[in-house]
């Protein structure tokens, strides 16, 4: 892991741009000299690791007492697309404003991002865990498809905070029954992107002794900034 940048910012966070091979991401860590829990923040696909909403989350929650890291999973952010994959962005997209069925692009599309993000996370997290300020337990926040492979695939993860999303594939639908860790699981009633009963159903199917459902009326980008306290809460429950 090599960084490339790093600046203090006003709320005292360490900023760190770094890239492990290929990958390109952002460590953010605390102020406190004592070894950080590590949270790993997981846009949604296609977006970019410097996404504003992401970026005052990691910023929040590192200030919380919490190393952040995020990364440009392959075929996400700045890094390249394929030409099936650019073609699946367009598809879908020119569906769901057709109003039209998209489970089979959208499985074309996302199932392959899973498949490559997943590794990618997984050798991320080995590189930071060996960093003197960063500490285990570890955390994750973010996209719900990414979470649910992770939850199982990677014991490291203690508990998941996961932003509700109807379609997710085929193999985490299956694969959120296997998931076990403490879950906070957003839904924005209104998302016109997600349907609603389908989050609900994917919510009842993890099986995750403890997992909590918070619904907030609105679209898919109006989760309340409250929800963000709330699960540094839920995160502190269980990571410190």
């Amino acid at each position: 892991m090599q960084f490339t940048s790093e600046q203090r910012l006003d709320d005292g966070v360490l900023e760190r741009e770094f890239i492990l091979g290929e990958i390109p991401g952002t460590l953010w860590t605390p102020e406190s000299a004592a070894p950080a829990p590590l949270i790993l923040m997981a846009h949604n696909n296609g977006l970019p690791k410097r996404e504003p909403r992401l970026v005052a989350r990691a910023r929040y929650t590192a200030a919380h007492g919490y190393a952040v890291a995020s990364i440009d999973a392959a075929g996400c952010g700045d890094r390249p697309r394929s030409a099936a994959d650019e073609q699946a962005r367009a598809d879908l997209r020119q569906a769901m404003r057709a109003g039209e069925p998209v489970d089979e692009i959208f499985e074309s599309l996302v199932g392959p991002l899973v498949d490559m993000a997943v590794p990618e996370w997984r050798t991320t997290l080995d590189a930071l865990l060996s960093l003197p300020e960063v500490g285990g337990p570890v955390g994750y926040s973010g996209w719900t498809a990414v979470g649910i492979r992770l939850a199982v695939a990677e014991p490291r993860i203690a508990a998941a905070g996961l932003f509700a999303g109807g379609y997710v594939p085929r193999a985490q639908r299956e694969e959120a029954r296997q998931v076990t860790v403490p879950l906070l699981f957003l839904l924005q009633w209104d998302d016109e992107g997600n349907p609603r009963q389908r989050a609900l159903d994917l919510f009842d199917a993890f099986g995750s002794k403890e997992k909590t459902l918070h619904a907030n009326l609105g679209g898919h980008t109006g989760t309340p900034w409250f929800e963000l306290e709330d699960g540094c809460r839920f995160l502190d429950r269980h990571l410190k």
